[in-house]
């Protein structure tokens, strides 16, 4: 008998395979979570292509929302039942300098979710229990799922860019869509920056309440005190710092993006800054769930089987979803008479 199922990426440009596997013990510190939402975020696609080196065979998947089916030994602040958040930093050492200094983000041996580590394309996942989260009783478990990467990652980048009033997110999707709702509750004003004429995707900016969404091809209307740049496209860095006034900060959100283009010193000059952003702390998880019930944030998704993994990832990459793609797995049992292998 099937213990568990999951959608399996063999090979880099591959499609995801359905198979089955033995259900998996949870090791010392870990937890055994019967997974119930996944979240479809872009370093998934980064992983199918390549571009972001993962352990193959790998299921992935980050985003995970599930309840605890069962506890490793040692395992403390869960019981079984408990409904958890499983996010993209899935593990560290506990032992280097940046551990030990609260940046376990930056940990020199670390483990993700979904890249070295079988992630939430499943209807199964074992995780480290350190790196688990209480998920807030006012999400259902699909609103949740983009949280526990769009939402932290997001976080952690507004945090970096500073208490500016005036903020540019480039590219709006998963993550821009929660990041703008909690700047705009903190009282700022939010420029949106889409793919020249994506209209559907302006609107929604504008729905949500950015004060204006354009072309990140058209000049920015005001000056900027700090950028996001969500979309993986280098050439909008310059581009970002061109809209940004002396002394602010332009933040990479993204785990990959393709090569910075050349730009003159001048443009970054005035005391501007480039940052990048690496995955995310204990303490951005903390933080942020406190945040985003406070700002009464809604994630905007469009369900999916797990079965459909593969259909959901080329949505995401045409550009051909408003919000955040969840996949719903099910009951192992459903899967009994599946054909897809």
């Amino acid at each position: 008998m099937t213990d568990m199922w999951a959608m399996e990426l063999g090979a880099v440009g591959g499609p995801l395979r359905l198979v089955a596997r033995a259900l998996p013990d949870p090791g010392p510190g870990e937890l055994l979570v019967k997974v119930t939402a996944c979240g479809v975020c872009r370093t998934d696609l980064h992983i199918v292509d390549g571009e972001v080196t993962a352990e193959l065979p790998i299921i992935p998947g980050h985003e995970i929302v599930g309840i605890v089916a069962a506890l490793g030994e040692g395992v403390a602040g869960f019981l079984p039942g408990d409904r958890v958040g499983v996010p993209w930093l899935g593990h560290s050492c506990g032992r280097c300098d940046y551990c030990r200094s609260g940046r376990e983000n930056l940990c020199d041996t670390p483990g993700f979710t979904g890249c070295t580590r079988d992630g939430g394309y499943a209807t199964h996942a074992v995780a480290d229990a350190h790196f688990c989260f209480h998920i807030p009783d006012i999400y259902s478990d699909e609103e949740a799922a983009p949280l526990l990467c769009a939402g932290l990652i997001g976080w952690r980048s507004l945090r970096a860019a500073g208490d500016g009033r005036c903020l540019g997110l480039y590219g709006f999707g998963a993550a821009a869509h929660i990041i703008a709702q909690i700047a705009i509750w903190q009282g700022r004003q939010v420029y949106a920056f889409t793919k020249a004429g994506d209209s559907e995707g302006q609107d929604f900016a504008r729905s949500l309440g950015c004060m204006w969404a354009g072309s990140s091809d058209e000049p920015a209307p005001a000056e900027l005190d700090a950028a996001i740049i969500f979309a993986p496209v280098g050439a909008l860095v310059p581009a970002a710092l061109r809209a940004t006034r002396k002394g602010g900060r332009v933040i990479c959100a993204g785990i990959h993006m393709s090569d910075i283009p050349a730009f003159p010193y001048a443009d970054l000059w005035g005391e501007r800054t480039i940052a990048s952003v690496a995955n995310l702390t204990r303490d951005d998880g903390t933080s942020f769930f406190k945040v985003v019930q406070k700002a009464r944030v809604k994630s905007v998704t469009t369900a999916f089987p797990l079965v459909d993994a593969n259909i959901a990832l080329e949505r995401l990459r045409a550009g051909a979803l408003v919000g955040a793609a969840v996949l719903l797995p099910g009951e192992p049992g459903d899967y009994q008479r599946q054909e897809r292998f």
